[in-house]
């Protein structure tokens, strides 16, 4: 795997953790930038290499009045914006083959939903791009099973692509992590650590999705300390009035300090 398209995520054995982090959607243009700012000037202070994340419209939703989005186009410029003005990568979300042409347009890496990991059509129309790709395992899904996700990049002569583990369902309404799969799908493609996801508690009876969000700097610090190549959160500045998934996002007030903590413990597993 090359992974040379995106110099902020090229792994190499020493370095920092790479960080994809964002909003969960993008609600608007200020907000954007202002948790854009805040996330870069913090990486930038920690040698954290970092690539921006927002969804430019949300397909999947637990009810038909939750928010979907402002308007892809609006949204996706609003991505190049933030790419144009902090001179940082841009990750979204797909969920249809048309995206995928669309959203290259914009962005830089194409992700493939947990729940759509399997349709081959919509893996093949992202990896035709030529952009990076990055496969969220599915929830029901074995670390083992990724390698096939991963093939069906390959086979489309594109050889930028990740893995995303978003944490494997726990009963109905709940997830959890199993960190016996970063080793084994490490050997597939480069392996991030979706901590914010992994924190779900889905499937409540109200429609809205809960989490816990208490745990972050838990699953984060053994997500580095079992060899995460990088790590996904949500993030924002008020997650009680986020429009999505704001029951399991980080405040953008605690990102500093959870930051600090796991480049000093990246550092000390550099060291063994």
């Amino acid at each position: 795997m090359k992974l040379d398209k995106i110099p902020q995520i090229k792994h190499t054995q020493g370095n920092n953790f790479f960080l994809l982090a964002g909003p969960c959607a993008i609600e608007g243009e200020e907000m954007a930038m202002r948790i854009a700012e805040k996330v870069v000037t913090v990486t930038d202070k920690l040698e954290i290499p970092y690539v921006f994340k927002g969804s430019f419209k949300k397909a999947n939703r637990s009810r038909i009045d939750s928010f979907t989005g402002i308007g892809d186009e609006k949204a996706l410029k609003i991505l190049r914006k933030v790419s144009e003005t902090f001179n940082v990568p841009t990750v979204t979300d797909i969920h249809e083959i048309s995206d995928a042409t669309m959203a290259a347009e914009y962005v830089d890496i194409l992700q493939i939903p947990a729940f759509l990991v399997r349709q081959t059509d919509l893996v093949v129309a992202a990896a035709n791009t030529g952009k990076t790709i990055n496969l969220k395992k599915g929830q029901f899904m074995s670390p083992e099973s990724m390698k096939h996700a991963v093939q069906k990049v390959l086979d489309c002569n594109n050889e930028q692509a990740l893995i995303t583990d978003r944490g494997t369902m726990f009963g109905y309404q709940d997830m959890i992590v199993d960190f016996r799969g970063v080793p084994t799908m490490k050997e597939y493609a480069p392996v991030v650590l979706d901590v914010t996801h992994s924190l779900q508690q889905p499937n409540q009876t109200s429609g809205v999705t809960g989490g816990r969000p208490d745990m972050i700097g838990t699953i984060a610090k053994a997500g580095i300390a079992a060899g995460v190549d990088g790590l996904f959160m949500e993030t924002h500045f008020d997650p009680a009035n986020a429009k999505s998934d704001g029951a399991n996002m980080l405040h953008l007030d605690h990102l500093e300090k959870l930051l600090t903590q796991l480049t000093a413990l990246r550092k000390t597993v550099n060291s063994f």
